[in-house]
């Protein structure tokens, strides 16, 4: 009799596949070899997100959340740092334009779906309103530094930042999110603890063992990395699809920041629906954070290097939409309870960027 694997096969088997698939020349035959990657991305996806809450059971909050959110976000940097040095013109608005991207799908979809989902099935869902202040407080200022102060500034023509800003923006991005990891993880671990076992069977589930957990762990990065790579492989045929849809070019960026957060919003979505909206919560604005407070500093160096000049201020529209989502996460989350409402409000402003983007 076979003995029976610690993980389910399907998680190990398709991000191995996936690797497999992305170095044969699937490309070459046209849409079905394209088909195929895509199949690949969503079960790698999928993997990432089983190999997440395997590793997170066995570390415990908010360690694993935090894990996932670093590894997700230091391959999204990779990403657009080498879509950076290899692109061609427009890339020096490529960094601005995939962490605000981030950021909307995050603030408004990412935690919009899981208070939407929490609320239909739990009617009213708690969390530690102290760990969501933490990280509102750091996420609203990086996010005024990094994307709105740019466009008032003088001494550079341009909602662009000299060498000097860029390099001090840098810096204040990783003061401002480093931080925030000693809060979560050292000093105020507590603040980001679900407010009781929320009657969660997983509390007390006997977690994996430090093999399993380590086995995940790897597989989650060779989940990440593949996500990764075919997200890229795959943005020219998307940006053609898009462009002959008609839609600009932009929301290319926002359906590649899409792919690149979907194992982070799946395992939010998925701890919601459990009733453990502070995992959730510490899985979309820890993200928010590394992805701004990580990238920031990633590309300021690639332009200080190679003297290219990077686009960080968004404009006005952008601007409105990124002060209403911000303002709105505030009042939804300020009283540590949360129903279907703040999820339909939230959402409803998410397809107001998304539609804003088709129709500017």
């Amino acid at each position: 009799m076979l003995k029976k694997l610690p993980l389910p096969v399907w998680t190990i088997a398709l991000p191995i596949l996936a690797w497999l698939a992305y170095f044969l020349p699937l490309q070459g035959i046209g849409g079905f070899g394209t088909a195929i990657l895509v199949v690949f991305l969503i079960g790698s996806v999928l993997s990432a997100v089983h190999h997440a809450e395997v590793v997170a059971h066995k570390v415990g909050e908010p360690f694993g959340t935090l894990l996932l959110a670093l590894a997700v976000t230091t391959i999204e940097v990779a990403l657009i740092v080498s879509l950076m040095l290899t692109g061609g013109p427009g890339t020096e608005e490529l960094a601005r334009d995939t962490v605000f991207a981030a950021v909307m799908i995050i603030l408004t979809g990412m935690i919009g779906i899981c208070l939407l989902a929490g609320g239909v099935k739990f009617k009213q869902q708690e969390f530690s309103l102290d760990g969501v202040k933490a990280a509102l407080v750091a996420l609203t200022a990086i996010l005024v530094l990094t994307l709105i102060l740019p466009n008032y500034t003088t001494s550079m023509a341009g909602p662009s930042y000299t060498t000097a800003q860029l390099i001090f923006v840098a810096i204040i991005s990783l003061i401002l999110y480093g931080a925030f990891v000693l809060v979560q993880a050292v000093r105020h671990r507590d603040f980001f603890l679900p407010p009781g076992d929320d009657g969660n069977e997983e509390v007390h589930a006997a977690p994996p063992t430090k093999a399993v957990a380590l086995g995940s762990g790897l597989l989650l990065l060779v989940c990440l990395g593949i996500v990764v790579l075919l997200a890229k492989a795959l943005a020219p045929d998307i940006e053609d699809a898009v462009i002959s849809a008609g839609a600009p070019k932009s929301l290319v960026g926002v359906i590649i920041a899409g792919v690149v957060l979907l194992p982070e919003g799946l395992a939010a979505y998925r701890a919601a629906k459990k009733n453990r909206l502070q995992t959730s919560l510490n899985l979309a604005l820890g993200s928010a954070l590394a992805s701004i407070g990580l990238t920031i500093p990633a590309v300021a160096i690639v332009s200080i290097i190679t003297g290219m000049t990077i686009t960080l201020g968004i404009d006005t529209k952008s601007m409105v939409l990124l002060l209403l989502s911000q303002f709105t996460i505030m009042l939804s989350l300020g009283s540590g309870r949360t129903n279907v409402l703040q999820g339909v409000v939230l959402l409803t402003i998410f397809a107001a960027y998304l539609f804003t983007i088709i129709a500017p």
